[in-house]
């Protein structure tokens, strides 16, 4: 399928949508709004509907009728987001904003991810989604924009998860699926108040054989959150979080004629080496908030964790002959922590309500990474001779400041600026004669300032603007090998700084109507781009300038009967602006094939629609969604590309109201209209191998039960 076909599919989605409009203006009941504050904003008492910002809130708490496992899964309607299902629990999901974090080969870049206030993203850029407990959760909140750069180094948007509070009387709820590929999760979730005390104990357990040969894996998670009110209006937060993923098999990517051929293979090297990743973390956290006044809050934030990651790589025995070779297992024991402490302030100036906040932040990471050799004599996929021994270390220390004012009733007005300190320095254990001491250090500044303005319209509709400035550092993994082929650090690379703009609308109606529309841009210099890949080696360069540009669009309008209908676009423009050279055949070590300007950013579709339509019949419902996304390019060059694809899913459920709970039967098909495509893909991939085919047809069984 061509981008073509897929913007057509969008337009039919967009009539669809304005019929069902029309449908939710004549017979929903009017109601009045409720006010939505976000988290997102670190606004204490401003409605996110009043802010010159893109932030979309999913609520949790609503039904699902899927594994609920990965976010991927509650992700699909937020415009401006691409979250990709990869097939592949050794390579997490792939999760992009507006075109930042495309480049990611594995894990999130570009993106930061929170989960309960705790960073999921390192302080190097690199983060993960794996441990984001749905089970747990009350909502997902999603920043795009300029004022995602309040949040520091890597921040091209922003998603948080919270958990939810305890409530009284108490309630549980379990759940327990099966489906496709010998697919089984099963959860459960205990929410209670005991006097000043509430709590959330939540854990989940999912395990599949995967769509794929070659990417079984099991998931065990488990989260709890404690909320103290201590006196008056203090509180004291405390969230834990473990997640453990024993082994999930790595099936590798596919060539197009691989793909074409047979979508579920493994290549052979994946069973000869037998690749796969276990991951194990446990992390804690803790917020005290104190309230001296109804003007003022006080709130002091730590962290700490463990992750340690084990993964055995289909990396040759001969390429490992080269003494520069760091092996074919990776071997990381990662230990973070850090603190937020934030003054906010909420009352009035010059006689208009404002608030205003002040905040410094640090973050650390120590790393313990190992590198072996992949092989025992003849016995491929075994931890062998040690290659590779570093201490690697990485903090920041930020400060932050924000302020809202409403400057008159139609008018207000947001800013703020942070200033980052992001530090690197590795130790390098492993020194030989023939493997010189790759030890080293760097250290990156910046200034982020970014300021909005909105203008009230009506009661129901606000018009915006904003603008600002971001950054985003190389991680570890990519300074770890020098273009040159030279010992020691990338030292020369530069971090990549975006100037990005937005304007747009939000528009509401009383009977639970909402629009949102935006244009935006960011320019980016010194972007960050692969130079070369041999003998498992990745090295980068400072591509130099990018533009991402486009539109996105929303709508949720409710429907007679409490049913729904939510349509997103998103339509994104990415490219480079400076030609650079990259290699472009095997064992190239000095780049010397041309990437013209002009050329797509690999990892972007051009077009990107979501459409949902929920309808209650009595105790049932049931539901549609499709989902159209444009061609994708997989290299720089440009010379290759998975194509579009558009997706049918249904949903069918029962429920019964049984004394004192709920019981609920759900299905789910996927793909229901069983269209071979390619999910997702590796982008600038060594050997060619670009592609991960998405699942045939699919189904999901399950029942969740709900006592309080």
């Amino acid at each position: 399928m061509n981008t073509p076909r897929t913007l057509t599919g969008a337009i039919a989605f967009a009539l669809l949508g304005l019929a069902a409009t029309a449908e939710a203006q004549s017979g929903a009941d009017a109601r009045t709004l409720d006010r939505v504050v976000v988290e997102a904003t670190r606004l204490r008492g401003v409605d996110g509907f009043d802010t010159p910002a893109s932030v979309t809130r999913i609520d949790l708490g609503e039904e699902a009728s899927g594994a609920n496992v990965q976010a991927s899964e509650r992700l699909g309607g937020v415009p401006g987001l691409l979250a990709r299902e990869r097939q592949n629990l050794a390579q997490d999901t792939q999760l992009s904003i507006r075109g930042f974090g495309a480049r990611s080969t594995f894990g999130v870049r570009g993106v930061r991810l929170y989960a309960d206030g705790i960073p999921a993203t390192l302080p190097d850029g690199q983060g993960q989604l794996s441990h984001f407990n749905l089970a747990a959760g009350d909502r997902i909140e999603v920043m795009r924009g300029p004022f995602s750069a309040l949040y520091g180094n890597s921040s091209g948007g922003v998603v948080r998860i919270t958990s939810a509070e305890g409530v009284q009387p108490a309630r549980v709820d379990a759940r327990i699926t099966a489906g496709s590929d010998d697919s089984i999760g099963a959860s459960a979730r205990w929410l209670g108040r005991a006097g000043r005390v509430g709590f959330n104990l939540a854990a989940g357990v999912f395990d599949t054989q995967g769509y794929r040969d070659h990417s079984a894996a099991r998931r065990e998670s488990a989260n709890a959150r404690i909320d103290i009110d201590t006196r008056g209006d203090d509180r004291l937060t405390l969230v834990f979080n473990h997640v453990d993923i024993p082994q999930a098999q790595d099936p590798l990517g596919l060539t197009r004629e691989q793909a074409d051929a047979d979508p579920r293979q493994a290549v052979a090297v994946a069973r000869q080496f037998d690749t796969r990743k276990s991951v194990s973390q446990q992390q804690g956290g803790a917020t005290y908030a104190w309230r001296p006044s109804a003007a003022h809050e006080v709130a002091l934030s730590t962290y700490g964790g463990q992750r340690e990651v084990e993964q055995f790589l289909a990396l040759p025995a001969a390429a490992q002959g080269n003494p520069l070779n760091s092996g074919g297992v990776i071997d990381l024991d990662n230990d973070y922590a850090g603190a937020d402490l934030r003054w906010a302030w909420q009352s009035e100036w010059a006689g208009r309500p404002a608030e205003w906040t002040l905040g410094a932040n640090t973050d650390r990471m120590r790393q313990h990474r190992r590198g072996f050799e992949n092989f025992v004599g003849d016995t491929l996929g075994v931890r062998g001779r040690l290659r590779r021994d570093e201490r690697n270390r990485v903090d920041n220390r930020d400060q932050y400041a924000q302020a809202w004012w409403q400057a008159s009733p139609r008018w207000s007005l947001l800013a703020g600026a942070r200033r980052s300190e992001v530090r690197f320095r590795s130790d390098d254990r492993y020194v030989t004669a023939q493997n010189p001491d790759d030890s080293g250090r760097v250290a990156y500044r910046e200034t982020t300032p970014v300021a909005g303005v909105v203008f009230h319209a009506d009661d129901d509709l606000r018009l915006y603007a904003s603008a600002g400035r971001g950054f985003e550092t190389p991680t570890f993994n990519e300074l770890g090998y020098r273009a040159d082929g030279g010992a020691g650090l990338a030292l020369d690379l530069r971090p990549a700084v975006s100037r990005n703009f937005e304007t747009g609308l939000k528009w509401r109606t009383g009977d639970g109507m909402r629009l949102e529309a935006a244009l935006f841009r960011a320019d980016t210099d010194d972007e960050l781009a692969v130079a070369s890949n041999v003998g498992g080696r990745s090295t980068y360069r400072n591509a130099g300038r990018t533009r991402r540009q486009g539109l996105e669009a929303s709508l949720e309008a409710p429907l007679r009967g409490e049913g729904r209908w939510q349509l997103a676009y998103t339509r994104l423009q990415a490219e480079f602006r400076d030609a650079f050279l990259v290699c472009a055949r095997s064992g190239c070590t000095v780049p010397d094939t041309p990437v013209a300007a002009g050329t797509r950013i690999p990892g972007v579709p051009r077009d990107q629609a979501f459409a949902r339509l929920e309808w209650p019949v009595a105790a049932w419902r049931a539901a549609a969604e499709a989902v159209a996304v444009g061609a994708v390019g997989v290299n720089d060059l440009g010379t290759e590309s998975a194509p579009g694809y558009a997706l049918l899913h249904l949903e069918l459920s029962r429920r019964w109201v049984l004394r004192g709970s709920t019981l609920r039967a759900f299905t789910r098909i996927d793909n229901a209209l069983d269209h071979r495509y390619l999910g997702s893909v590796i982008v600038n991939e060594g050997n060619g191998r670009f592609y991960e085919p998405g699942p045939d047809r699919s189904w999901l069984l399950g029942l969740e039960w709900n006592l309080r």
